[in-house]
């Protein structure tokens, strides 16, 4: 099984203006924990602070911000409105887009008279899959639609799009999906990866999209609309939180505005549908994870069960309390039907796993035609998790006619880790595949059965060469916080909900309680309306540390209890998530990971220690100004040298905090064109440089160095060594002999880039244990 690695962020020093300002929104507490989180997370300056934390100092961006695509959009459906010509919704069946056909379906409601002029059209997920499909648009054609305006869809579809350009059928793509590499021939594409990474509109969801194609009609046609555009903010919320987006920029303003409006809910009810969902999971709509653990599953789980998800349009959109709360009756038998499946599948997963060799296999690729296909990306993304390797799971689908052949088809899901690209790792198997699409984190993808042993060796292949291991990509949990049990509760809680809503760039808090142990173990199966016994289990235990005598409650989701030791005889340290139960009216923590604690005896004293190491290996935009004791930034080649700068700062008695980090991809060329190119420019402007700069410019060690002004002196340059400082002061013609020392340099690079990529990830565990072996 896959150990992840875990990682303690440091507390760092804060401005006297930030912590005065994050503790005007917590007026019970002091704000210290929530002010370091935000701080560590790059909410630096009182503008993004400000903006971060309250929706009414934000400033979303127009609508038109889409350019010349949003001006193209509304001139065609300005013809349509007035043409009153036959418009279809095409959406998608997962809750993204099940939410942006409903934002269309209310927002275009206003303008076209729904089921006459505006219908909506999503794909069966057991037959059709993602995107636009021939037989779909062919349909839609003989009922006579001229607009299609697709939702979280379609954007690679170009085939399709000039099918349906050849039946006279005109289309605005609204997406947030991977682009093609030229634009499609549509009358409109609006796509927010156009923007660049840093634009606040570029992680828009599918029905984040949707509700600005929306909104600009609303500005275009203002005298039209009948509700406020406000109210499709909630939907808005729960497609965002659903999918995987980052909640930043106009992400975070749209979800935190939508939860607003989903709290209301259950006082003013508008949407009986969503009303009746949040009574089934136990939730008040006032938290993300009522999206995320309640509402979202629950959507997504018709498309998995039925295959056909038309009708979670009618359950979110209809005022039909009794036809709403049939919908979502059926909705939640869905739901704990699926628990029951991926339940099943993982079991069967991992039983094909226990006779793979891990050891070789940097993708995990399989197929069994039993699997159900509508929990394949749940299972797919668990799997992934569990063993630190992309994966990849398929079922067998129907026979289908292609190219007047008929092929039998292996369709499923896929599920990335870490920084792996999966959408362009996927794509390069591309002339094997039938169909894919996706993004960075997940994919969905079809191809003929008989292609499964080259898709599965090529796959595995090109990552090899890519990152070269697999098992050297530790899987890291980062702990944003260190508490004691006694810490744990209201107070807390209600400092740490200033971060939601949570998702991806911005994780929910995570906790380290160290030194704990467990008791009152229970496990629990979960039952469905009718009473039956879903195979999907929950362990509830009551955790203890000396800090407290009476515990906290927690739960470990998809555990048994005979997993999770009872009583003090061993010590745990555990990564916890805190949390509100709306149900039971309870704070509680789930349980993330477990490893043993150094202090395991019941009567052994635990002594006040710091850790020796802190480690912010391989991180983006690290600020080293406020990080305590020794730092280093430039990463070893050997114990030796590693060792040196711990005993100084064992000696100095300050923490060592690893800061350095190791680019994915080795290029000794570039090194070599670097250099060359340094050299000359201090022989033409005669400035001396000293060996440290160099070193640190070219990432060399002292040997590399030596070997690196080998191979400049046979290509003329003339050296004049100082002491510490180096100059070059004319460069000759270069020596018939620079081939052997160009080739030893080369040599010395590659097998210290492989030395500085086992020193960025190895466990900081077994580092700390070797430095403290060394030091004794």
């Amino acid at each position: 099984m896959f150990q992840p690695h875990w990682q303690v962020l440091p507390v760092v020093s804060l401005p006297a203006w930030f912590l005065d300002i994050v503790k005007s929104y917590t007026p019970e507490s002091e704000g210290k924990y929530v002010a370091q989180l935000l701080w560590q997370r790059g909410i630096q300056t009182p503008e993004k602070l400000y903006g971060f934390l309250d929706t009414n100092i934000y400033h979303p961006l127009s609508p038109f911000e889409f350019g010349q695509e949003m001006k193209l959009a509304m001139k065609r459906l300005k013809i349509a409105f007035e043409k009153q010509e036959k418009v279809t919704i095409w959406g998608d069946f997962d809750a993204d887009g099940i939410t942006a056909t409903s934002v269309l379906w209310e927002g275009l409601g206003d303008f076209f008279i729904p089921h006459l002029q505006l219908n909506y059209y999503i794909p069966n997920r057991a037959t059709e899959s993602h995107g636009l499909n021939i037989s779909g648009i062919q349909k839609l054609a003989t009922e006579g639609t001229q607009l299609i305006i697709t939702c979280d869809t379609g954007s690679t579809n170009l085939t399709e799009i000039n099918y349906a350009k050849e039946l006279g059928i005109d289309l605005i793509v609204t997406d947030h999906h991977t682009l093609p590499d030229e634009r499609p021939d549509v009358v409109s594409i609006i796509n927010p990866r156009y923007f660049s990474s840093d634009h606040p509109l570029f992680c828009l969801s599918g029905v984040a999209v949707a509700y600005k194609l929306v909104e600009a009609l609303y500005q275009t046609l203002p005298d039209i609309p009948q509700q406020p555009l406000e109210n499709l903010l909630d939907l808005v919320a729960i497609g965002l939180i659903a999918d995987l987006v980052e909640l930043k920029g106009d992400c975070r303003y749209l979800a935190q505005k939508g939860i607003e409006k989903l709290q209301k809910q259950l006082q003013n009810s508008t949407r009986p549908g969503i009303v009746a969902l949040l009574k089934y999971c136990k939730r008040n709509g006032d938290r993300p994870t009522d999206i995320s653990f309640g509402i979202g599953p629950r959507i997504n789980a018709i498309s998995r069960i039925h295959g056909d998800a038309s009708f979670g349009v009618e359950l979110l959109t209809s005022r039909d309390k009794e036809q709403c709360q049939k919908l979502a009756e059926d909705t939640e038998l869905a739901n704990t039907r699926r628990k029951s499946l991926q339940k099943n599948v993982v079991k069967d997963v991992k039983k094909k796993l226990a006779n793979l060799d891990l050891s070789t296999t940097q993708v995990i690729v399989l197929e069994d035609p039993q699997w159900s296909s509508g929990v394949l990306g749940l299972v797919a993304g668990q799997i992934a998790q569990e063993y630190g390797r992309p994966t990849i799971l398929l079922t067998t689908a129907e026979t289908e006619n292609i190219n007047t052949k008929n092929i039998k088809l292996a369709r499923g899901s896929a599920r990335s880790i870490g920084n792996i690209d999966l959408y362009k790792l996927v794509a390069s198997q591309q002339d094997l595949l039938h169909r894919f699409g996706g993004h960075p984190f997940a994919a969905g993808l079809s191809l003929p059965v008989e292609y499964l042993p080259l898709f599965q060796e090529g796959i595995n292949q090109q990552l090899r060469q890519e990152i070269i291991d697999i098992n050297y990509l530790n899987n890291t949990i980062k702990a944003d916080l260190v508490v004691t049990v006694s810490q744990l509760g209201k107070s807390l809680f209600r400092e740490l909900k200033l971060l939601e809503p949570c998702g991806m760039g911005n994780p929910v808090p995570k906790l380290l309680i160290q030194n704990c142990w467990f008791k009152a173990l229970k496990n629990e199966n979960i039952r469905d309306l009718k009473n039956n016994t879903v195979r999907y289990i929950k362990t509830k235990f009551i955790m203890y540390d000396r800090s407290i005598e009476q515990g906290f409650p927690g739960i470990w989701w998809e555990h048994y209890q005979d997993e999770l030791p009872q009583g003090k005889e061993k010590l745990y340290d555990a990564i916890v998530e805190l949390d509100y139960n709306t149900h039971s009216h309870n704070y509680e923590v789930r349980l993330i990971d477990l490893r043993e604690s150094f202090f395991t005896k019941n009567n052994q004293q635990i002594p006040e220690t710091k850790p020796n190491l802190i480690d912010l290996r391989n991180q983006d935009n690290l600020i080293k100004n406020y990080l305590e004791g020794e730092i280093l930034t430039q990463c070893p080649t050997s114990w030796d040298e590693l060792q040196k700068v711990y005993r100084n700062s064992l000696k100095q008695e300050q923490k060592l905090t690893l800061a350095y980090s190791v680019s994915p991809h080795f290029n000794g060329q570039e090194i070599l064109q670097q250099l060359i190119g340094i050299a000359k420019y201090l022989s033409r402007t005669q400035k001396i440089i000293t060996k440290q700069k160099l070193k640190e410019q070219l990432k060399l060690s002292d040997h590399s160095l030596n070997l690196a002004l080998d191979f400049l002196d046979t290509l003329g340059f003339k050296l004049n060594k100082n002491y510490q400082e180096l100059q070059f002061t004319q460069q000759l013609s270069q020596t018939s002999k620079y081939q052997f020392p160009k080739q030893k340099l080369l040599e010395t690079l590659k097998e210290e880039y492989f030395q500085r990529q086992y020193f960025a990830k190895i466990p900081l565990e077994t580092l700390q244990q070797i430095l403290n072996h060394a030091k004794m």
